[in-house]
Protein backbone atom coordinates (compact mmCIF):
# COMPACT_ATOMS: atom_id res chain seq x y z
CA UNK A 1 0.00 0.00 0.00
CA UNK A 2 3.08 2.37 1.12
CA UNK A 3 4.21 1.53 -2.36
CA UNK A 4 1.13 2.35 -4.27
CA UNK A 5 0.82 5.43 -2.13
CA UNK A 6 4.39 7.22 -3.06
CA UNK A 7 3.69 6.95 -6.62
CA UNK A 8 0.03 7.99 -6.94
CA UNK A 9 1.46 11.50 -4.92
CA UNK A 10 4.54 11.31 -6.49
CA UNK A 11 2.64 11.85 -9.88
CA UNK A 12 0.59 14.51 -8.88
CA UNK A 13 3.80 16.39 -7.23
CA UNK A 14 5.19 15.57 -10.27
CA UNK A 15 2.73 17.22 -12.44
CA UNK A 16 2.16 20.30 -10.06
CA UNK A 17 6.61 20.57 -10.50
CA UNK A 18 5.67 20.67 -14.20
CA UNK A 19 3.50 23.92 -14.22
CA UNK A 20 5.54 25.56 -11.40
CA UNK A 21 8.61 25.14 -13.48
CA UNK A 22 6.66 26.00 -16.44
CA UNK A 23 5.99 29.38 -14.46
CA UNK A 24 9.71 30.45 -13.67
CA UNK A 25 10.69 29.66 -17.52
CA UNK A 26 8.46 32.14 -18.50
CA UNK A 27 9.56 34.51 -15.92
CA UNK A 28 13.29 33.70 -16.71
CA UNK A 29 13.58 37.29 -17.95
CA UNK A 30 13.75 38.64 -14.26
CA UNK A 31 15.65 35.26 -12.16
CA UNK A 32 14.60 36.82 -9.24
CA UNK A 33 11.17 37.11 -9.82
CA UNK A 34 11.08 33.57 -11.45
CA UNK A 35 12.31 32.15 -7.62
CA UNK A 36 9.86 34.30 -6.15
CA UNK A 37 6.43 33.45 -8.30
CA UNK A 38 8.69 29.23 -7.83
CA UNK A 39 8.75 29.56 -3.70
CA UNK A 40 5.44 31.02 -3.71
CA UNK A 41 3.86 28.28 -5.78
CA UNK A 42 5.86 25.61 -4.12
CA UNK A 43 4.60 27.23 -0.59
CA UNK A 44 1.21 26.60 -2.15
CA UNK A 45 1.63 23.25 -3.14
CA UNK A 46 2.60 22.16 0.40
CA UNK A 47 0.02 23.60 1.74
CA UNK A 48 -2.35 21.55 -0.28
CA UNK A 49 -0.49 18.64 -0.06
CA UNK A 50 -1.07 19.26 4.13
CA UNK A 51 -5.22 19.71 3.68
CA UNK A 52 -5.09 16.41 1.36
CA UNK A 53 -3.35 14.51 4.55
CA UNK A 54 -6.14 15.98 6.81
CA UNK A 55 -8.35 14.89 4.05
CA UNK A 56 -7.36 11.45 4.08
CA UNK A 57 -8.51 10.37 7.52
CA UNK A 58 -11.83 11.05 6.66
CA UNK A 59 -12.20 10.23 2.82
CA UNK A 60 -13.88 6.65 1.61
CA UNK A 61 -10.88 4.37 1.66
CA UNK A 62 -12.87 2.77 -1.70
CA UNK A 63 -13.05 6.46 -3.51
CA UNK A 64 -9.03 6.75 -3.24
CA UNK A 65 -6.54 6.28 -6.45
CA UNK A 66 -4.74 3.78 -3.91
CA UNK A 67 -6.75 1.77 -3.36
CA UNK A 68 -8.17 1.50 -7.18
CA UNK A 69 -4.27 0.89 -8.17
CA UNK A 70 -4.19 -1.88 -5.28
CA UNK A 71 -5.10 -5.73 -6.79
CA UNK A 72 -7.72 -7.77 -5.15
CA UNK A 73 -5.49 -10.37 -3.68
CA UNK A 74 -3.47 -7.94 -1.49
CA UNK A 75 -5.91 -5.37 -0.46
CA UNK A 76 -6.75 -5.37 3.38
CA UNK A 77 -10.21 -6.53 5.14
CA UNK A 78 -12.70 -3.83 5.30
CA UNK A 79 -12.53 -3.38 8.76
CA UNK A 80 -8.90 -2.99 8.73
CA UNK A 81 -9.09 -0.86 5.10
CA UNK A 82 -9.92 2.58 6.53
CA UNK A 83 -7.59 2.55 9.19
CA UNK A 84 -4.61 1.48 6.70
CA UNK A 85 -5.36 3.51 3.79
CA UNK A 86 -6.08 6.67 5.74
CA UNK A 87 -2.96 6.37 7.85
CA UNK A 88 -0.57 5.23 4.73
CA UNK A 89 -2.02 8.34 3.21
CA UNK A 90 -1.96 10.69 5.56
CA UNK A 91 2.02 9.69 6.24
CA UNK A 92 2.45 9.86 2.43
CA UNK A 93 1.01 13.53 1.74
CA UNK A 94 2.85 15.00 5.04
CA UNK A 95 6.07 13.18 3.68
CA UNK A 96 5.82 15.13 0.14
CA UNK A 97 4.83 18.37 2.16
CA UNK A 98 8.00 18.06 4.18
CA UNK A 99 9.82 17.85 1.27
CA UNK A 100 7.93 20.20 -0.53
CA UNK A 101 8.60 22.65 2.16
CA UNK A 102 12.56 22.01 1.77
CA UNK A 103 12.42 23.54 -1.80
CA UNK A 104 10.38 25.77 -1.27
CA UNK A 105 12.55 27.34 1.50
CA UNK A 106 15.89 26.83 -0.89
CA UNK A 107 13.75 28.98 -3.82
CA UNK A 108 13.23 31.80 -1.29
CA UNK A 109 16.81 31.55 -0.43
CA UNK A 110 17.87 31.98 -3.73
CA UNK A 111 15.14 34.62 -4.52
CA UNK A 112 16.83 36.47 -1.44
CA UNK A 113 20.07 36.25 -3.16
CA UNK A 114 19.27 37.41 -6.48
CA UNK A 115 17.32 40.87 -4.50
CA UNK A 116 21.12 40.99 -2.39
CA UNK A 117 22.72 41.52 -5.57
CA UNK A 118 20.83 43.85 -7.02
CA UNK A 119 20.38 41.55 -10.14
CA UNK A 120 17.49 43.29 -12.60
CA UNK A 121 16.14 42.08 -15.76
CA UNK A 122 18.20 41.44 -18.40
CA UNK A 123 14.88 42.06 -21.47
CA UNK A 124 15.97 45.25 -22.50
CA UNK A 125 18.86 48.09 -22.83
CA UNK A 126 16.66 51.55 -23.80
CA UNK A 127 16.31 53.32 -20.48
CA UNK A 128 13.78 56.02 -22.36
CA UNK A 129 11.03 55.62 -24.37
CA UNK A 130 10.13 57.16 -27.40
CA UNK A 131 6.54 59.16 -27.94
CA UNK A 132 4.89 55.94 -28.34
CA UNK A 133 6.03 54.68 -25.16
CA UNK A 134 8.09 51.92 -26.40
CA UNK A 135 11.44 51.65 -26.35
CA UNK A 136 14.06 53.75 -28.49
CA UNK A 137 16.64 52.33 -30.81
CA UNK A 138 20.31 53.48 -29.76
CA UNK A 139 22.24 55.52 -31.83
CA UNK A 140 25.77 54.38 -33.29
CA UNK A 141 27.44 56.33 -31.21
CA UNK A 142 26.11 54.85 -27.74
CA UNK A 143 27.20 51.20 -29.28
CA UNK A 144 30.22 51.45 -27.00
CA UNK A 145 28.74 52.30 -23.70
CA UNK A 146 25.64 50.09 -24.45
CA UNK A 147 28.75 47.08 -24.92
CA UNK A 148 30.01 47.73 -21.77
CA UNK A 149 27.19 48.80 -19.22
CA UNK A 150 24.51 46.09 -20.57
CA UNK A 151 24.93 41.85 -21.16
CA UNK A 152 23.18 40.80 -24.49
CA UNK A 153 19.74 40.75 -24.56
CA UNK A 154 16.65 39.69 -26.50
CA UNK A 155 15.38 42.26 -28.21
CA UNK A 156 11.48 42.31 -29.73
CA UNK A 157 9.95 44.63 -31.89
CA UNK A 158 6.06 44.96 -31.75
CA UNK A 159 5.84 48.02 -34.25
CA UNK A 160 8.06 48.35 -37.02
Amino acid sequence: MRQIAYETVLRACGFGCLAIFCVMIGMSFSPRLAFQAGGFLTMMMAFVLILKSREALTKDYRKTEMWLYLEKDFRPPEAYAQWASATVLRDTYLTFALWTSAVCIVMWVIALIFALLGTTSTYAFDKSPDSRGHQAQQTQADAPARQKNAPAAIRYQVFP
